[in-house]
């Protein structure tokens, strides 16, 4: 298993994906219970009883563009109005759990928001095609990573750096591993103190040996380019 390093970046002020991670467009609850009238509703047929009213089921199927592999017939995808006239009037309302926050209250929204878990919320960042994200990334001023985002690769969880670390009184990177299993949450004076260590390692890599040179001092700029960021951004980091 590999383990990163990451900016918090909803904490820094100049992240260019900020406003677009906190542009909650909707989210998934899967206890619905007391939601009412915001939760949206899928219109659908069974299977088996559309097939028995609209005739030629492969025709059916092409002219309304619906993939063969549908679990259901879902009335918003039907398109000709002789297939919706059949379908409508037996479609069935299932909850799909989804709310749509345009339009709500603020009191909706927490109820929203409380029903959520943190894996079932969408954003507008959510919504951006990967090309519109790399784009963004790269012209961010957190994008440490030379360009390619805001985390990037600490190395392997065997990696030999920690211990390294460790002899050379580095507690930031000693502890790496350990704090990326808990979750540990590092602050700017906290990246002050590992800019010193970077220092430290720099100077002891070769001491070590010119394979930890070679393997290790990639690493070791990368948490350079880190604790820079956080510095001046006033923003948090974290192994993961």
């Amino acid at each position: 298993m590999g383990i990163n390093i990451g900016i918090c970046e909803m904490e820094a002020k100049n992240s260019a994906c900020k406003d677009l991670r906190s542009n909650i467009i909707k989210v998934h609850a899967d206890n619905t219970e007391g939601l009412g009238d915001i939760l949206q509703y899928d219109e659908l047929v069974d299977l088996d009883t559309a097939k028995g009213v609209v005739g030629d089921w492969e025709s059916f199927l092409k002219r309304n563009r619906i993939n063969a592999e549908t679990d259901a017939v879902y009335i918003c995808k039907v398109k000709k109005d002789e297939d919706l006239t059949l379908l409508k009037p037996l479609a069935k309302k299932v909850c799909t759990g989804w709310i749509e926050m345009e339009g709500l209250s603020d009191d909706q929204k927490k109820k929203a928001l409380a029903a959520a878990g943190k894996d079932d919320i969408i954003t507008g960042w959510d919504q951006l095609e990967f090309d519109e994200m790399n784009d963004m990334c790269a012209k961010c001023p957190l994008s440490w990573d030379k360009g390619r985002g805001c985390i990037g690769a600490f190395g392997p969880d065997n990696s030999k750096l920690p211990d390294i670390a460790a002899r050379h009184n580095c507690p930031i990177t000693a502890s790496a591993l350990e704090s990326a299993k808990t979750q540990k949450k590092f602050t700017p004076a906290d990246a002050e103190a590992l800019l010193e260590e970077v220092e430290v390692l720099k100077k002891a890599l070769p001491e070590e040996g010119k394979v930890y040179v070679n393997r290790y001092m990639g690493p070791v700029e990368r948490m350079e380019a880190v604790a820079k960021i956080s510095v001046a951004e006033n923003c948090g980091w974290y192994f993961f």
